[in-house]
């Protein structure tokens, strides 16, 4: 988002406009920038056979889906429906990749049939698939390799303690498994979480990884998860893609090399390629002065956008895109209109707010409308995309038939 001639705008399209055509409270994004994401990564491991899997879970909108489907980046899922909205967007099968945690032997099932490489968590659902498929359906592994590493303990999956994947020091059982039923394993796979900043947390995954590949014959992938940080505010640290690239670009390269065969090297990032394409709008509905402190209540709450509840420290930007010439500027708690405590951002000091006016949440795009629910029985918001100097319409506004749809209306009450 950039201001220019004192409007805030994507793609040369005011943010401001895009609200008052489309409502508010509304999430937009920017194609463009997707894009951009997109080249970053591809750049940084120019030097390696590298496909891109997108974490749908981010940002599920299909007409998202199909963007990235346009520049070449695959898919990853976490369920059925997940799978579904994928098809939709475009994706044969096999160019999904099903990753989920837990679930019943019928969504593995349903992957297969679909086409999907799937991957396999945990000893029992291991040996089921070594029952029902044996050597006919090729399959991939996920390893916890008990590294702690990322941001916020609740987005850390790869630790000792996390319920992801199969631990590293289990590889005899999964051995005698993948032995006993002739299980056709092609690649390992391994997500160490969220919000990675050096070089040096991916390299040490990425060792444990290539160690433990050793073990495996014939296979084609290794897929290294995603987690790379972004830019939530001024002077974040964030992943430097270009050294991260080139140590692990040589780092598989040489495991390439011990192992005999030229592999395919796999990233499945969500955050990364989609958080900062994102712009939630909303509308400040009162400004309420105290003694100590002043709020802004705006048209949304936790509903919406739950991150800043849910993970503590999550932090997103919030500008006034509505008075962005006034000199005049006052510090605010922008609060929700959910019967809970939704704070959004504490003392953040604002361009002067006035009732009406738009505010707008940067880093939007990953983890915002896809973890949204009807709370309260508010309707979600809808969904707009700027594709190539154009807003589109991609999500309808909720109404309280959708409120209403799934509800059976008794008469015996």
């Amino acid at each position: 988002m950039e201001l220019i001639a004192n409007q805030y705008q994507v793609q040369n399209l005011s943010l401001l406009d895009i609200a008052q055509q489309f409502g508010t409270p509304l999430y937009v994004y920017d194609a463009a920038k997707i894009v951009q994401k997109i080249e970053e990564l591809k750049q940084a491991f120019a030097q390696v056979n590298l496909k891109i899997k997108f974490a749908g879970k981010a940002l599920t909108n299909v007409s998202v889906l199909k963007v990235m489907r346009q520049n070449g980046v695959e898919l990853d899922v976490v369920s059925p429906q997940e799978l579904q909205l994928g098809l939709l967007a475009g994706y044969e099968g096999s160019q999904i990749t099903f990753t989920p945690s837990g679930v019943s032997f019928d969504e593995i099932e349903t992957a297969v049939a679909a086409g999907s490489m799937v991957n396999l968590d945990n000893l029992s659902v291991l040996e089921k698939f070594g029952q029902r498929y044996g050597s006919s359906v090729p399959c991939m592994i996920r390893i916890k390799p008990n590294v702690a590493a990322g941001g916020n303990a609740k987005i850390m999956t790869a630790h000792d303690s996390s319920k992801f994947g199969i631990d590293v020091r289990q590889k005899a059982e999964i051995l005698q498994l993948v032995e006993q039923y002739q299980i056709n394993v092609v690649g390992l796979h391994q997500h160490t979480g969220s919000d990675i900043k050096t070089p040096e947390a991916f390299v040490q995954v990425a060792n444990i990884i290539f160690e433990f590949a050793h073990s495996f014959k014939g296979l084609k992938y290794i897929d290294l998860g995603g987690g790379f940080k972004v830019s939530y505010k001024k002077d974040d640290v964030v992943t430097n893609m270009a050294e991260v690239g080139k140590e692990l670009s040589n780092a598989f390269r040489a495991f390439c090399q011990s192992y005999g065969a030229q592999l395919q090297l796999w990233f499945e990032p969500g955050k990364f390629l989609v958080s900062e394409c994102g712009y939630f709008l909303t509308t400040a509905n009162v400004v309420k002065h105290n003694p100590t402190r002043t709020f802004v209540g705006i048209n949304s709450g936790l509903n919406h956008l739950i991150r800043p509840m849910m993970y503590d420290g999550a932090y997103h930007e919030i500008v006034n895109i509505s008075n962005p010439n006034t000199t005049e500027e006052e510090t605010y708690d922008v609060v929700g209109y959910i019967c809970e405590t939704d704070t959004f951002g504490t003392d953040r000091t604002l361009k002067k707010v006035r009732e009406g006016d738009v505010l707008a949440f940067k880093n939007a795009g990953a983890y915002g409308f896809t973890m949204s629910s009807q709370y309260n029985s508010r309707f979600r918001p809808a969904e707009v995309l700027v594709y190539q100097g154009k807003a589109h319409l991609i999500r309808q506004r909720e109404t309280m038939e959708d409120i209403l749809r799934n509800q059976v209306l008794t008469e015996f009450l």
